[in-house]
Parts: C-alpha cells; sequence; structure tokens
C-alpha cells in the first residue's frame, strides 16, 4: 500500500519531466524554422536583429540545433553566409563546428564537390585556423585534400586536429595515402600522433604491411625499419606470409641488411617468426655469401626454438653447392638426418635436397659421390629418384667425358620408368660433341627424334657448333636447315654460333645470308659477332663490307672493343697501310681503349711481313719504353723471326737475351727460328749453347727443331751432340 503511494509522485514528476523536454523541443523546432525562414532570404534582407536575438542569446537551440538549420538551407552559398555571420558576430561560439561541418555535408552533396569543398577548407584557413573539427568534418576534409593530392595540407590538418577527431579510419587511410605516394617519413609522423590506446592498430597493421610488401623497397630504408618497429612496440606484427614476403621482396632488391632489421625486430619486440621468413632471409644471405651471418641467423633460429624446415637446409645445401664447397654441403645434409653429432634432427630430405646436392657433386666433378646418393634415394629413402636426379648425373658424366657411362645412365633412368625430356637429350648431344662422337649425336638426337621427342635450339647449337668445329660447314648449315625445317625457332645463339663458323671458314656469302635471317628474326649483331665478321671480310680482303659494318655498328650503338681495332689495324698493316693503322691505333686510344700485346703483335708484325725490321724494332722498343704492355714470347718470336730472315742473326741472338731478362719463356717456335739463323751463319757454338738451354727450359723439339740440328750436325760430325740432346742431356 505504502509503495503503491509512492510511486504515485515518481510518475508525476516523470511525466512533466517528459512534457517540459517536448514543450522545449517543440519550441526548439519552431526557433529553427524561424532561423531558416530569416536565412532563406538574400543576405541583404536579412532581419539581423532578429537573427541575433534568437541565435546569439541564450537560447533552446543546441549544436544539434545549428546543424540541422545548416542542412536545412540546401544551399552551399546560404550555408556559407550563415557560417560568415556567425565568425563575424561570434567567432567562439560553441555551435561554429557544427555549422561547418553541415557546410561540408552540403557540399560534399554537390556535383562539382571538390571546388566547394577546398574553397571551405580555405576559409577556415584563413578566418578560423583554430576551429575544432568534428570527426565528420575532418573525415570530409580529409578524403577532399587527398583527392586533390594535397598531402601536404593533409598532414597540416593532421596536426592540428584534436586526439579525439583522429579515429582509426581517418588515420589507417591516410597511412594508406602516404604509403602510396612514397613519404613513409610523414607515415612514421602518423603512426607518433596515432592516440593511445587504439583499438584500430590491427587494421593499422593491415595497411602499413600491405603496402610495404607492395612498395616498400622504394622506401628508405631506415623507414621500412621504423614502420615495423613502431608498430611493433604497440603489439602489431605482420603475419608470417607478409613476413615472409616483406624479407624476401628485400632480398630481392638487394636490401640484405634492412631485411635482416626487419626480422630481428619482429624477434625482439616477441612477435612471431617462423622458419618460412628465416628461409627468405637465409637465401639472401647464401646470394651475398655472406656465411657469417647465415651461421648467426642458424643459431638465432635454434636459440628461439624456430624449427628448420627442409626449405632451410635446401637453402644452405644450394649456397654450399654453388660456392663449390661440396665437404660442407655434404656435413649439413648429413647434419639434418642427425648423422656426425649433429643436433639438427627431424627432418627428412625432399627429392629437391637430394637433387641440388647431386648436381652440385657433379659440377664439382664428383660424378661418383653423385651415384651414391642415386643409390640412397632408390634404396634407403622415401624420395625416389625422378628425371632431374638422372639429368643432373648424365650431364656431369658427359662434362667429365665419360659418355659411356651416361648412356648407361640414360638406359637405367627408361628402365625405372622415367621419361627422358630435352634436357637430358641436350646433355647427352652436347657431350657427345664437345667429345669427339659428333656422328654418334647425330645418330642418338634421330634416335630421339624418331621416338617424338623434338630438339630445342641447345640441342641445334651444340651440333652446329661441333661441325664448324670440325671446319664441317656443310654439315653445320644442313643441320641449320633441319632446324628451320622442323619447326624450332633458332635463338640469337644459333645465329651467332653459325655465322662465327662461316666466317672462320670464309665463307662470307653464307655467313651474310645467315646474318639476314638474323635480322629478319628480330635479332640484332651483338659486338662479337661483328668482330667475327670483320675477321672474314678482312681475310677475304673485302674492305667496302668491313665499313660497311662499322657504319652498322656505329648506326645501331655497338661501339668497337680492342679486338675490332686489332683486326682492323693487323689487316691494315698486311696490306701495307702504314698510315691507315696508325690512325685506327690513335682513334682506339682516343675512344679510351688502350692497346694491347695483340695490337702492338699485329703492327709489329706487319712490318716484319713488308721486310721493314728496323720499323718493327722501333715499334718494340717504343712499347717496351713508353707503354705498360709487356712483350710476349709472340712478339719475340716474330722479331726473331725476322731478323734472321734479314740476316741480323747477332741481334736476334741479342733479343733472345732480353727474354731472359725479362722473364718471358721462350717455346719451340722461338728455338726453331734463331737455330735457321746460326746455321746459316755457321755459329756452331752458339747452336750447343742454344740446345742446352732448350733442354734447361723442358722445351720438346718438334719436327722442324730435329730437320735442322739432324741435316746441320750429321754434316759437320756432330751427331753424338744430337743424340746427347735428344735423350735430355747437355750437349756442351
Amino acid at each position: 500500500m505504502s509503495m503503491l503511494w509512492q510511486s504515485k509522485p515518481l510518475g508525476r514528476h516523470t511525466n512533466l519531466r517528459r512534457r517540459c523536454h517536448w514543450e522545449s523541443e517543440k519550441e526548439a523546432a519552431w526557433v529553427v524554422r524561424r532561423v531558416v525562414s530569416i536565412l532563406g532570404h538574400p543576405r541583404k534582407d536579412w532581419d539581423e536583429e532578429k537573427l541575433d536575438r534568437v541565435v546569439l542569446k541564450p537560447s533552446v537551440l543546441s549544436s544539434e540545433h545549428f546543424l540541422q538549420i545548416t542542412l536545412q538551407l540546401s544551399s552551399i552559398p546560404k550555408s556559407l553566409n550563415f557560417l560568415k555571420y556567425l565568425t563575424a558576430k561570434a567567432p567562439h561560439h560553441h555551435s561554429l563546428s557544427s555549422v561547418f561541418q553541415a557546410s561540408l555535408q552540403l557540399a560534399s552533396r554537390h556535383p562539382n564537390s571538390q571546388t566547394h569543398l577546398l574553397r571551405l577548407h580555405r576559409f577556415r584557413n584563413s578566418t578560423l585556423p583554430t576551429l575544432p573539427l568534428t570527426p565528420k568534418s575532418a573525415s570530409l576534409l580529409f578524403h577532399c585534400l587527398q583527392n586533390a593530392q594535397m598531402l601536404d595540407d593533409s598532414l597540416l590538418l593532421f596536426n592540428q586536429l584534436h586526439p579525439s577527431a583522429k579515429s582509426s579510419q581517418l588515420c589507417n587511410g591516410f597511412l594508406r595515402v602516404l604509403l602510396i605516394s612514397g613519404r613513409s617519413g610523414d607515415a612514421l609522423h602518423v603512426l607518433d600522433e596515432m592516440p593511445e590506446p587504439n583499438s584500430g592498430f590491427p587494421a593499422t597493421g593491415e595497411v602499413v604491411f600491405g603496402e610495404l610488401v607492395r612498395r616498400g623497397t622504394s622506401f628508405p630504408d631506415g623507414d621500412i625499419v621504423g614502420l615495423v618497429t613502431k608498430l611493433g612496440e604497440r603489439g602489431v606484427f605482420p603475419d608470417a606470409f607478409k613476413l615472409t614476403q616483406l624479407v624476401s621482396k628485400l632480398c630481392g632488391e638487394r636490401k640484405i641488411g634492412v631485411a635482416w632489421e626487419v626480422l630481428h625486430s619482429v624477434m625482439r619486440l616477441g612477435g612471431a617468426v617462423e622458419a618460412a621468413s628465416c628461409n627468405a632471409l637465409l637465401t639472401g644471405l647464401g646470394r651475398e655469401r655472406d656465411v657469417k651471418r647465415m651461421n648467426e641467423l642458424l643459431a638465432e633460429m635454434e636459440e628461439r626454438r624456430i624449427k628448420p624446415s627442409v626449405v632451410t637446409f635446401g637453402i644452405l645445401v644450394n649456397h654450399f653447392c654453388k660456392a663449390g664447397r661440396m665437404d660442407e654441403a655434404l656435413h649439413v645434409f648429413d647434419g639434418m638426418r642427425g648423422r656426425g653429432g649433429s643436433s639438427r634432427v627431424g627432418v627428412e630430405p625432399d627429392v629437391v635436397l637430394f637433387n641440388t646436392l647431386i648436381d652440385g657433386l657433379c659440377k664439382a666433378g664428383r660424378e661418383e659421390d653423385g651415384l651414391s646418393l642415386l643409390e640412397e634415394m632408390k634404396t634407403g629413402s622415401k624420395n625416389r629418384p625422378n628425371s632431374v636426379t638422372y639429368n643432373c648425373l648424365i650431364d656431369g658424366f658427359c662434362k667429365a667425358g665419360n659418355i659411356d657411362r651416361a648412356q648407361e645412365l640414360f638406359r637405367c633412368m627408361k628402365e625405372e620408368g622415367l621419361q627422358p625430356n630435352v634436357v637430358t637429350l641436350n646433355a647427352l648431344v652436347d657431350g657427345m660433341c664437345k667429345h669427339g662422337r659428333v656422328h654418334r649425336a647425330v645418330e642418338f638426337f634421330n634416335e630421339m627424334k624418331g621416338k617424338d621427342m623434338k630438339g630445342n635450339a641447345a640441342t641445334y647449337t651444340a651440333l652446329i657448333s661441333a661441325f664448324c668445329g670440325v671446319n664441317n660447314i656443310d654439315k653445320a648449315m644442313k643441320c641449320f636447315e633441319d632446324m628451320l625445317s622442323s619447326g624450332c625457332s633458332p635463338d640469337a645463339i644459333v645465329y651467332y654460333c653459325l655465322i662465327s663458323g662461316l666466317s672462320v671458314a670464309g665463307r662470307m656469302n653464307d655467313a651474310s645470308v645467315v646474318v639476314s635471317k638474323l635480322k629478319q628474326a628480330g635479332f640484332r649483331l651483338d659486338r662479337a659477332c661483328y668482330n667475327v665478321l670483320i675477321s672474314g671480310f678482312c681475310k677475304r680482303k673485302k674492305l667496302e663490307r668491313v665499313y660497311e659494318l662499322l657504319d652498322e655498328m656505329e648506326e645501331t650503338g655497338v661501339k668497337p672493343d680492342t679486338v675490332t681495332y686489332n683486326t682492323l689495324i693487323s689487316y691494315l698493316g698486311k696490306t701495307g697501310d702504314f698510315a691507315t693503322a696508325g690512325k685506327m691505333m690513335e682513334m682506339m686510344i682516343k675512344e679510351g681503349l688502350k692497346p694491347s700485346v695483340v695490337t702492338y703483335g699485329a703492327v709489329i708484325h706487319a712490318y716484319c711481313l713488308k721486310k721493314n725490321v728496323d720499323e718493327g724494332m722501333k715499334i718494340f722498343r717504343g712499347m717496351c719504353s713508353t707503354s705498360k704492355v709487356s712483350p710476349n714470347t709472340v712478339i719475340y718470336n716474330i722479331l726473331i723471326d725476322a731478323l734472321c730472315k734479314n740476316d741480323d742473326v747477332e741481334k736476334a741472338v741479342s733479343l733472345m737475351e732480353d727474354m731472359k731478362v725479362k722473364g718471358v719463356r721462350p717455346n719451340t717456335t722461338t728455338y726453331n727460328a734463331i737455330l735457321k739463323g746460326v746455321r746459316d751463319k755457321k755459329m756452331l757454338h752458339k747452336a750447343f749453347e742454344l740446345m742446352d738451354r732448350m733442354v734447361e727450359d723442358a722445351c720438346r723439339p718438334d719436327y722442324t727443331t730435329m730437320e735442322i740440328l739432324t741435316e746441320w750436325l750429321s754434316t759437320v760430325g756432330e751427331i753424338e751432340k744430337l743424340k746427347h740432346f735428344v735423350e735430355g742431356c747437355q750437349v756442351s
């Protein structure tokens, strides 16, 4: 009864409050209509006295009512007039922020919203720089400024915002724009200014890590590490996939140090790190051959209990294989399986790892060790050998010249049901060609074609190169024609190989035809190809074609090198055009190319051929005194031979002494030239000295040496001396 009595006054008070609130809202709605009505007129027709009484004096109007008034104007000029009026009359009015927000909302709905929003932005900057922005106003202005790519204004606006207006959505959107624009330093600043605590940090991490993966390598190194570290300090880390992507991308751009800092920053701040991310860094370190830091990272993985995967060991094995450190590769391989006392156990090697190791062993000339691993795969491993396994071994034995063993492996491969492929074909064809079995290579290729296995450009290159090497140009051309008719498109190497072979053989017309086909196929001649063509045309004495090629080189931007100039100088010297040869050497030096021993040799040889030994000796003395190029055995041989033929044996003997002083080793050609000279001068005692020196130098006599000495020494009755010489004993 008493409770019922007490509830009645409470009900009366509640109803009274509700009635007062309703009356207040009714009055406010009436005031709003009055204000909207006044503001709806042109500015000059406003009843400012009434407006001042309602707007400026304490009234029932709240900030929300001012927002409604401005939105109901439905006109950007009218809303701007109201904003200007309120700014002029009451610059610190409590509802200015709401009026400004409503003006922005009206502007954002206009078809030409960007222009009107920027106008309001400029108005605020010039008239109300300290006006607090509502979160809605901040969002509208940021969107506008970012669309206008006014990032400096956006940053200034961000700095002016009250922390309450810096929502996670606004900050994350701004961060994305800054990172897309490459302004990682400003992004770091925005992260610093984001309020704490911020529930939006995980989303922030998604934005930052996503952009770092997409374009992070274009940012300054310090900013990349800084962004990862700042987020890590707030407990936000990239997931395993993104971290691996980022580390891989940095390593791919040769930013190994940055990748190292990023990974270790995540580790240090307590982020989860998996083997995949460490593997990405190990790959980069291996590429840089940084063994010290590879070992350091492996030790850290062990310390942090990051279990290495088969990929981890694959990276290490691959690194050691590429460096030719096969014993270390085998040590790692044994270690992963718990052999040799290693603590790294429990990881089963896969077929890729076996193949990497076998390939490395074969490249290091340890084919038998590779075979042992093959047997292990067949018997004690879950990973059966595949075509790649056999291809590595076949290629290894072919390169070692053991073609029979390679063919035996080929048969085993087929017996195990593994299908040979073009890699298998090329390994065997190339091996046969390079070890004198060209005919067998052709037979084998034809057999494989009969089994529907087509060769590729590498197959035909091996055959064409082999035929050119034995000067069987007709077979090389037929092979090229077979290639075209089979539908296999030649690559640049095939063309270069054939052009080189034809040029060396002097078949310049055929070489020119192949050059035309090369150009029709969309390829361009490289410097090496131009050089072999120039050499070929020089040998055929077709100087006009040489100059055409030189003009073409200039047009296509291919600069002549030392080989080009040496070929031209040698040709011009042989034709007796020493003036042009001299100009060529001057041009060569002007182009920044230093004359080599071949250059000097070409000029000296040319003078000697024209029986102008004195000029050749002059070039030789100049070479010894003014250039940094030392004469070699070939140059000495040219001069010694020319001096002897010129009946100046004493000077030739003097050159032999000069060779000894300068440490240039004479060869059989040197001794043959000087022995002919001393024979013609009947300098028997000197011949004995030369024979003794030849024995000391372990220089083996050839047919020419024996012919000179046998005829001469038998005539003068010194055949015993010849026997001692042949036995390798001192003569005098």
